[in-house]
């Protein structure tokens, strides 16, 4: 097994903006991704360079880092705006760039570190090692990795790998989607996903026996690892990401500070680990990630294949269950419950069709509540759900946390002055002198005792800064009488001074450089699954053996049927008709419906994967204008 190196341990979390990506890092992160201006793989996720500068700002302050997604695959036409735009984010101060398309590679980029996207769908030892050769310093693993197949990735690289731990799962492996382009033009490569997968479905066998109808089929839980960060960790995980680029400042709150709190837990018991970043944050709530938009919570495959992964019902948020209706009035319901309810709270339940009814209340009074309208299909006995906690909302609507650097202060004295050292938690360290004169260290205190611990509290009060002081320490040669505006003058020009040399010696992640003698590409064709949308990608390809490069569906050439979707999760062992499982059942294609559309089912169960089978549109186009930064990191 290769020796890998003591990454410490990254919280990173997603910012659809500036400001979310600054909560983000004050409730605890230790990184965040962001899209820039264009080519990131969420469209309406996209973000001005002056922002950016000003996330990068506010994160360095802390240790903390800056990704940005430029993770779309580019045209030809694209590479040149592609090769600027990496420019004008490294000089942003942006940490590393997340990217999907292999032609980036072949241009001139900035001295930037580079991330290999969950686009790139990394799943194996193979992928990861080439990766690392190609000069990757942190790899996103595919959501779908078992614990153990990350361990058998781990064993193969020294890179850092990064794994979503948290949020919205795309049912396809990231990369490997093209269901949106084939029936929109939209391209999830490109950043702009049309969300088939949550749209209703019917299934039928391939007798035309109906098997369910009118579900979700493809749509899968929100995925949650809260219980698995330490196996995660032992396996070879540094970075922990939670999905949410188009997520609310409530969500980023709450999901961040959840995440922290149990990160801190295991450093707490496992000193051999680390946090990525400096400073502690104390928040002014409790996490609670059942309050946020969720579909249901799975671990998805990182124990191996289980049953109740998809969010079939619907794949809208309903929340927290609080009980059952009891009685119903004009205007009025009661519940039967032990929660508090709120005004302005939103309760739902299913209705005869299986749909989410919702309901918002405009008054609540103990376990009687006033809806500002009611519906019609509401019944006595029907369960209700929480799906908004209005007190939890407001109070993350308000400053929530605050984060904090740690420091000692040091007070000695001199011939012509006194020095008041600062040095933080990471070892920088600034001095500044306060001169002595007439009225400065010319005069003892009357009362000593009292005048030295005076001293100490004035030098130690960092209250409106960054920063909180542990010690403060004194090396005095009298118990000198000093002005305490002096003191106060001189604390905060220490604390200034260290906050400027905390950002001008914030330690930028070098790049990796390629290996000299590189690990081939582990197959020697590709197909339209590699993505291959520009010339310097396929330039890439060549030279590391591949010998047969198709172009990627985008470009609009790939006829026929298709798979426009691969994916680990399997309609056939959801409803009990897996081979494996069931005897005498074989592996025969089934079709999925939603209105005159028909996808068929193919089902490779020697590598346990789902096919969806179509075929593009007549009529669609793929728009080559310039992406504006929009499922994927």
């Amino acid at each position: 097994m290769l020796q890998r190196p003591p990454h410490p341990l990254e919280l990173l979390a997603p910012a659809k903006n500036a400001d979310l990506g600054i909560e983000a890092i004050k409730h605890g992160a230790d990184a965040v991704y962001i899209g820039g201006p264009a080519f990131g793989a969420r469209y309406g996720a996209g973000n001005e360079l002056a922002d950016i500068a000003r996330l990068c700002e506010f994160a360095h302050r802390y240790r903390a880092n800056v990704f940005v997604a430029v993770n779309t695959i580019l045209h030809d036409s694209e590479l040149e705006s592609g090769r600027q735009l990496a420019w004008d984010l490294y000089n942003a101060g942006a940490d590393a760039l997340i990217i999907q398309d292999m032609g980036l590679l072949e241009i001139d980029l900035p001295p930037i570190q580079l991330h290999a996207s969950t686009q790139t769908d990394i799943r194996n030892p193979a992928k990861a090692k080439f990766l690392e050769d190609a000069g990757f310093s942190q790899l996103v693993l595919a959501r779908e990795m078992s614990i153990e197949e990350i361990r058998q990735v781990a064993a193969e690289t020294t890179l850092s790998l990064e794994y979503f731990v948290h949020g919205a799962l795309c049912v396809a492996y990231s990369g490997q989607c093209y269901i949106s382009h084939a029936h929109t033009g939209r391209s999830a490569n490109r950043g702009e996903c049309s969300q088939a997968c949550r749209l209703p479905y019917t299934l039928v066998d391939d007798k035309g026996k109906v098997i369910t109808e009118n579900q979700h089929l493809l749509s899968m839980k929100d995925n949650n690892q809260s219980d698995n960060l330490l196996a995660l960790i032992e396996a070879g995980v540094n970075s922990f990401k939670i999905e949410g680029r188009l997520k609310d400042l409530s969500y980023v709150k709450n999901i961040t500070a959840h995440y922290r709190t149990l990160l801190d837990g295991i450093l707490e018991a496992h000193p051999e680990y680390a946090r990525a970043s400096s400073g502690r944050s104390t928040f002014s709530f409790t996490p609670e990630p059942d309050k946020t938009f969720n579909r249901g919570y799975t671990d998805y495959f990182a124990g191996g294949r289980q049953d109740d992964i998809g969010a079939f019902d619907s794949p809208a948020f309903v929340g927290e269950l609080i009980g059952d209706v009891a009685e119903i009035g004009e205007g009025w319901i009661t519940v039967n419950t032990s929660e508090t309810f709120h005004n302005g709270d939103g309760v739902c339940f299913h209705d005869a069709h299986g749909d989410v009814q919702g309901m918002r209340i405009n008054r609540a009074e103990g376990r009687k509540l006033y809806p500002a309208e009611m519906p019609e299909e509401l019944t006595v006995g029907a369960t209700l759900f929480r799906n908004r906690d209005q007190e939890f909302e407001r109070a993350l609507e308000k400053d929530s946390a605050e984060r904090r650097i740690a420091l000692t202060a040091r007070f000695s004295e001199r011939d012509s002055a006194f020095t008041l050292t600062l040095r933080d938690e990471d070892g920088v360290t600034v001095a500044v002198d306060l001169q002595k004169s007439e009225k400065i260290g010319s005069e003892l205190a009357q009362n000593p005792e009292q005048a030295l611990a005076k001293l100490k509290e004035n030098l130690g009060k960092f209250g409106n800064t960054m920063f909180s002081c542990s010690t403060v320490e004194l090396a005095l040669e009298q118990p000198w009488f000093l002005p305490i505006s002096a003191i106060n003058a001189l604390r905060r020009e220490a604390a200034e001074k260290l906050f400027a040399e905390r950002i001008a010696s914030h330690p930028r992640p070098p790049r990796a450089a390629p290996a000299a003698d590189p690990t081939p590409y582990p197959q020697d064709e590709l197909t339209y699954l590699g993505n291959v949308f520009n010339e310097k990608a396929r330039h890439f390809y060549e030279k590391h053996g591949v010998k047969l490069i198709e172009e990627a569906y985008e470009a609009g050439n790939e006829k026929g049927m298709v798979s426009l979707m691969i994916t680990r999760h399997c309609l056939r062992y959801s409803f009990n008709l897996c081979p494996k499982e069931v005897k005498n059942i074989k592996p025969d294609p089934m079709t999925l419906m939603n209105g005159n559309e028909k996808l068929i089912l193919k089902f490779d169960c020697k590598a346990c994967e789902m096919h969806v089978i179509g075929k593009m549109k007549k009529g669609v186009k793929l728009n080559l204008g310039t992406i504006r930064a929009g499922s994927c990191g």
